[in-house]
């Protein structure tokens, strides 16, 4: 591996990633031919086959699979390096760097607006910003494919430290016109007859919601059963039936009076808001600064309206 440069290692994750020479091309602003003879001689030197050709489909060997994980490790170290012998040259005002968020669904209706407060305090930020399930965020994460991520809690098992910084309130909602939301105290016995929309099985929030109930010892009936949360906000403005969602999820709807929050006992319910970041990665440039912002300002722009 003597002969292995940053470069082979570059265009061998790009390539890995999408399972594509040309996308990977495309994303290092190279030739294909330039990619497949670079890739060629990387195996050549590592005498071994790391991508697999079927067809027109491309695939990853054992030996691509164990090469793209170390990779990425390497990339991202060498990252925190040249961020860090960055900050040598920065002057006031002259801040840079690239910062790659991954959110949990939720989490996207304020991301954006905590990442542009933050682009004002370091100027020259470049953010890429990755919208994805809590399951595939904390593998990126994992994986090297992300610096930082924002979600709940990880899994005791996972290799990945978190931070609390904001409360993250999840109610039981009602179209606007809806006999309950007008009542200013509602009990839970109250909706053992009204048409409940789940979320799809495996949904985190129809996790937690199921909790709820089983903790209340209530059997509600399920009308039935949608698949993210915008579909299931038409739905409960149109009149069929009521639901359990993050509160970030309804703001603009609660604000134009097309939705209710039902007041029931002991509700809302809350979960936290952290920052993830791995735990074999020193947070430093922008990847630190970014942390302490959240900690710091996280919980404001998490707010909601209930």
């Amino acid at each position: 591996m003597k002969n292995l440069t940053l470069r082979q290692l570059r265009l061998f994750e790009a390539v890995a990633s999408h399972l594509s020479y040309s996308r990977g091309a495309e994303q290092m602003s190279v030739t294909q031919p330039a990619v497949s003879m670079q890739l060629q001689q990387m195996e050549a030197d590592l005498g071994l086959q790391l991508l697999v050709k079927q067809g027109k489909k491309i695939t990853l060997s054992q030996a691509g699979e164990e090469m793209l994980r170390h990779a990425r490790r390497i990339l991202n170290q060498v990252q925190i390096a040249e961020e860090a012998v960055a900050a040598f040259h920065m002057t006031e005002g002259s801040k840079g760097g690239l910062l790659h968020l991954g959110v949990v669904p939720t989490a996207h209706y304020f991301a954006p607006k905590l990442l542009m407060a933050f682009a004002k305090e370091w100027p020259g930020l470049k953010f890429k910003l990755t919208v994805d399930r809590r399951d595939a965020i904390l593998s990126m994460l994992q994986e090297h494919q992300l610096d930082v991520a924002i979600a709940g809690y990880p899994p005791s098992e996972a290799d990945v430290e978190a931070e609390t910084f904001a409360q993250h309130p999840h109610c039981i909602v009602a179209a606007a016109d809806h006999p309950l939301a007008k009542k200013r105290r509602i009990y839970w016995d109250a909706l053992k007859d009204e048409p409940f929309i789940f979320r799809e099985p495996k949904s985190a929030t129809r996790q937690f919601f199921e909790h709820l109930v089983q903790a209340q010892a209530l059997q509600v009936k399920v009308s039935m059963e949608l698949s993210g949360n915008e579909t299931i906000k038409q739905a409960v403005m149109a009149g069929m039936g009521i639901s359990f969602l993050s509160a970030h999820t309804f703001q603009i709807e609660l604000e134009a009076g097309r939705l209710a929050v039902l007041h029931l006992d002991d509700m809302p319910k809350m979960l936290d808001w952290c920052f993830l970041h791995r735990r074999d990665s020193l947070l430093a440039g922008v990847n630190g600064a970014f942390k302490d912002f959240v900690l710091a300002h996280g919980a404001r722009f998490a707010r909601c309206r209930m």
